[in-house]
């Protein structure tokens, strides 16, 4: 028997073979690209975002509403939260998540009336988009 799972490593060594190495390289191609992609989506909206450049990554200001956190699963800590950018996630799904951030943002921040939060010491001041960073 054994305390380890056997599973795991034939499935791992299934999905190697069948995609092999270009099927892999797609994936991730997809995935970086889809990543830019939202972080453009953000700052173009106005919402401070960071993306490495080699990363899935995107990192922005934290969501002021936690039943919005939990629909969309998002993993924050202070002022900011992440999306890994996964094979499975379309663009279909980041401009649905970035529309809702959108309409939500503008009853958080009432238009204009409050300011958005600072991220500058997370993410950078190139990166926020803050009244003081603009």
């Amino acid at each position: 028997m054994g305390s380890r799972n056997s599973h795991a490593p034939l499935f791992l060594w299934y999905t190697l073979n069948r995609k092999g190495y270009r099927g892999f390289q797609k994936e991730v191609q997809k995935c970086l690209r889809n990543a830019h992609y939202l972080r453009g989506r953000l700052t173009g909206s106005g919402i401070g975002s960071m993306l490495n450049e080699l990363s899935s990554t995107v990192v922005f200001e934290r969501p002021q509403d936690e039943e919005f956190t939990r629909k969309w699963q998002l993993a924050c800590q202070g002022n900011i939260a992440h999306v890994v950018v996964m094979p499975n996630i379309t663009i279909e799904k980041l401009d649905a998540f970035v529309n809702e951030l959108i309409e939500k943002r503008a009853v958080w921040y009432q238009n204009g009336k409050v300011k958005s939060p600072c991220v500058a010491s997370e993410i950078g001041e190139a990166n926020c988009l803050c009244v003081l960073h603009k």
